[in-house]
Formats: C-alpha cells, sequence, structure tokens
C-alpha cells in the first residue's frame, strides 16, 4: 500500500478544496436554520465533476479510482462547511450511481446515469421501513408481478434525498415468504403514478440535506426498470453499503483537519491567566487527541478505498471505517467546541454545527452497533 498521493491527486484535492471554498459556502448560515437544500450547489458540484469522480467517461465522469475519489472528497470536506450538501451529494453517488453502474443494463445505464453525472436529476436508494431501520433486510413493501409490469406498495421512512429525487432505487419483496432472498430493486421515477413523497423533515444535523417518507401506492413500475434481476436486492444493497461506508465519510477528514487547524490557531491566539490557552496541558491534549484522530481515521479509510481500488473484498475495513471516522468526528467535534467554550456553543462562529452533523454518521449507513456487529461477525463471533 502506498498512500503517497501523486502530483495529479494532490492538484486534484487542491482544486476541490478551492472550488468548495468559492462556491459551496454561500449563505450557509441562513441555508441550515431553514433547511434549504440548495440545487443551484448541487448542479455547480455537478459543472466541476463531483458527482461523477468514480464514473466511467461514458457517462459524463472521470473514472477515477476509489483512493482518487475519496482523496477529492477529503478535499471537499475540507473547503466546504455544508456537511450536508456533501452527505446528500454521497448518497447520491453511493447508494444509487454506484448501484447502477454495476448491476444495471446497458439501456438503465444510458438512460439514468449521464443525468445523474451531470446533475440533472437527483437520486438515491430506499430501503429503510419504519419496521426495519437496523434489521435492513425486514423488508415489507412488495412488488407484484403484472404482466411485464411490477406493482410496489409500501413506504419508505428516513429517506435522504426523497424530497428532492428524480429517482429512487427502491427495495421491494417479490417474494415475502422467502425473506431476504425475496428482495428486488427498482427504479422509480417522480411523477410515477403512486408514488408520492412526504414533506421535508427536520433534523438535528445535515439540515441542508432533505430527508423525507416514500409511499408507494399500486405504483406501477416496467420490468425493464427492474435493477439487477429478480431476488438480486440483498447483494445490491450490500455492495452499495460496501462502497458507501468506504466512502461517505471520507470528507469527514477533511472537515476534522479543518478544524484542528482552526483549534490549533484559536489555542495560539486566546489568552487566559496571561498566556496563550494552548499552554495548558487540558487544551493541548485535547488538540494531540484531535491530531491523533485524524491521523488514525485517515489511515484506515485510505486502506480500505486502496482495497476497494484493487478489487479485493473490504467488508470488515469498510465497517470499521465507518464505526472509527464517525465516532473520531462525534469526539473531536465535542473537543473543539471545548477548546472554544461559549463561543464554540454560539451558530455564528460554527463549531456547534459540526458536532450536530457529526452525530447523524453513527447512524445512517448502518449504525455504530450495526458496525460492531459486523466486524465481529468476519472475527467469527
Amino acid at each position: 500500500m502506498d498512500f503517497d498521493f501523486s502530483s495529479d491527486q494532490v492538484e486534484l484535492r487542491e482544486a476541490v478544496t478551492a472550488f468548495a471554498r468559492a462556491e459551496l459556502n454561500g449563505n450557509l448560515l441562513e441555508e441550515e436554520r431553514d433547511g434549504h437544500f440548495s440545487r443551484t450547489k448541487w448542479e455547480a458540484a455537478a459543472r466541476f465533476g463531483l458527482h461523477g469522480l468514480p464514473m466511467p467517461e461514458a457517462f459524463g465522469g472521470t473514472d477515477r479510482d476509489l483512493l482518487t475519489t475519496v482523496c477529492a472528497m477529503e478535499g471537499l470536506g475540507y473547503g466546504c462547511r455544508d456537511n450536508g450538501l456533501i452527505f446528500s451529494l454521497n448518497a447520491h453517488v453511493w447508494s444509487a450511481e454506484m448501484p447502477i453502474l454495476k448491476f444495471g443494463t446497458p439501456e438503465q445505464k444510458d438512460r439514468y446515469l449521464p443525468r445523474l453525472v451531470g446533475g440533472e436529476w437527483i437520486a438515491v436508494h430506499a430501503m429503510t421501513e419504519e419496521g426495519s431501520g437496523s434489521d435492513a433486510f425486514n423488508v415489507q413493501t412488495t412488488a407484484t408481478r403484472r404482466g411485464d409490469r411490477f406493482v410496489l406498495n409500501g413506504s419508505k421512512l428516513f429517506i435522504t434525498n426523497a424530497p428532492v429525487a428524480d429517482v429512487v432505487v427502491v427495495f421491494a419483496s417479490e417474494d415475502l415468504s422467502s425473506g431476504p432472498d425475496g428482495i428486488s430493486a427498482f427504479l422509480v421515477e417522480k411523477g410515477t403514478p403512486g408514488f408520492s413523497v412526504s414533506r421535508p423533515f427536520e433534523k438535528m444535523g445535515l439540515r441542508t440535506s432533505p430527508m423525507g417518507q416514500i409511499f408507494l401506492e399500486d405504483c406501477e413500475v416496467p420490468e425493464e426498470l427492474r435493477l439487477g434481476g429478480e431476488g438480486a436486492g440483498v447483494a445490491l444493497f450490500n455492495s452499495s453499503m460496501d462502497y458507501e461506508r468506504a466512502c461517505i465519510l471520507a470528507a469527514n477528514i477533511g472537515t476534522l483537519e479543518r478544524q484542528l487547524e482552526t483549534c490549533v490557531e484559536r489555542a495560539r491566539t486566546w489568552e487566559r491567566f496571561g498566556k496563550a490557552i494552548g499552554k495548558f496541558q487540558s487544551v493541548s491534549n485535547k488538540i494531540t487527541d484531535m491530531k491523533v484522530r485524524l491521523e488514525t481515521a485517515r489511515l484506515l479509510l485510505y486502506k480500505t478505498a486502496w482495497l476497494k481500488s484493487q478489487g479485493k473484498r473490504a467488508s470488515m475495513e469498510s465497517a470499521m471505517a465507518k464505526l472509527y471516522v464517525s465516532e473520531c468526528f462525534v469526539q473531536s467535534s465535542l473537543d473543539a467546541i471545548e477548546i472554544f467554550g461559549a463561543y464554540g456553543y454560539m451558530a455564528e462562529y460554527e463549531i456547534e454545527r459540526d458536532l450536530r452533523d457529526a452525530v447523524g454518521g453513527t447512524i445512517y449507513s448502518g449504525t455504530s452497533g450495526i458496525q460492531r456487529m459486523i466486524v465481529a461477525r468476519h472475527l467469527g463471533l
């Protein structure tokens, strides 16, 4: 494993950081307060090429390997303070674009990937239901064959991007008695009769990333929009989770680095009792711990991305990366607030927002508890 980035990778990271600083931070306090998703920023990110980093050039992407994509996403997290926008973008890429690329027919790829890569359409997948959550494959949404079509009935809960999505990868069971083996995936477009979405939910953090509930009432989907074939839902979901867990928190590495630099600057320049607060061990120890978390999280993430880039299985490593990076983000955000004191608690200083956003990382794409279960299972427990 060689984590010494090439000059091209370094230039890409720097270019992404510069773009994000210039284009993606405007009106953030207001947008975060109002829970506003910016389609303007979304389209700007697509024009820059962020939506297509790991996608083939044939569909408008740049065909970057996973380690290069992670490097770019790290630059995005360093330059962009809008964690919600970054989260929506990652959900779009890893839970919708990637499964279409890996499991889609040529016709499905041609129909959807150029629109998704170009930012014209927004996508996500819909697995979670009211009675499932961490029990992901307890799917009660049904897909009943009717000639050359499938009729979908059920609902999906806590679906990122749902209120703004143009196409959704919906998981539904063709045979409830078969359990997970009966689950298939379907591409359902906005405007399809029987498909509807709730209002956006109000959330603790990641407020600029819209989330809602999806309703399917006698929703007819043509057979050619079944993704991956009959009963392929579990394989498709696990594949996308492997990528998502390996990459969705890459931007958090950049955020952790920016967070650390902000705290170091504060500790050097803010004085109490006649000296810089960084001279007090209680402060310097926190900053040291932040640095250790940053570097260890980065190495674990890079290893996982490298394994995926080599075509190797990385289910356990993806789970460890997702678990560790998300929990590092929470703890370092707490430390940053303590270092800034009352200022860190105030919204206008943009310190407390990272903590609210970080908590979500311990829940989405599988909770920390689920990641621990995955690792334990790989260890034979």
